[in-house]
């Protein structure tokens, strides 16, 4: 596992391979940040399916209302919700989509997003400055580089377990 130097903004993801450890940016996306840790902290993304999930492109999760794949799942509508929370206004920046970076997703409105966001297989420019970045994988990529594609998969991979580093 790669040296956690800011335990408490810090995502330790697990996923059926194994840890994915990445390291939020809370000096360039405060809130989506701090969004990430109260939802890993409360449980909630724990056993949230990867929804959408395309090849050479990304892996998008994070829907707690529809992707529990314990309670009350369904598939069809996995990747339409959000949070009880409210949604949080873009944090725009000048990193770019590369690969392993987090971005937040959203709807047209770039104030929209919530709880949803999306892991980049490769660096994806044509999204740099429409989708707020907030984290970077730092060691695990091969874990997410081999979650189940489709959109959505007909067998989705999950989130095992989210936790911040500093409470584990």
């Amino acid at each position: 596992m790669a040296e956690i130097k800011d335990p408490e903004n810090t995502i330790i993801m697990t996923l059926k391979g194994g840890d994915v450890v990445i390291a939020l940016m809370p000096d360039v996306a405060p809130k989506h940040s701090e969004r990430m840790k109260e939802l890993a902290r409360a449980g909630k993304y724990d056993n949230v399916c990867f929804h959408r999930v395309i090849d050479g492109f990304m892996a998008q999760t994070g829907d707690v209302a529809n992707g529990n794949m314990e309670e009350g799942f369904n598939l069809g509508r996995a990747g339409t919700g959000g949070s009880d929370l409210p949604d949080l206004p873009a944090e725009f920046s000048r990193i770019p989509h590369a690969r392993g970076t987090l971005g937040a997703a959203r709807s047209a409105n770039p104030n929209s997003a919530n709880s949803q966001f999306f892991i980049n297989f490769k660096d994806n420019d044509f999204l740099n400055g429409q989708y707020t970045v907030y984290g970077q994988v730092i060691s695990g990529m091969e874990h997410v580089d081999a979650i189940t594609r489709g959109e959505p998969p007909m067998n989705p991979d999950r989130m095992i377990s989210v936790k911040v580093a500093a409470d584990v």
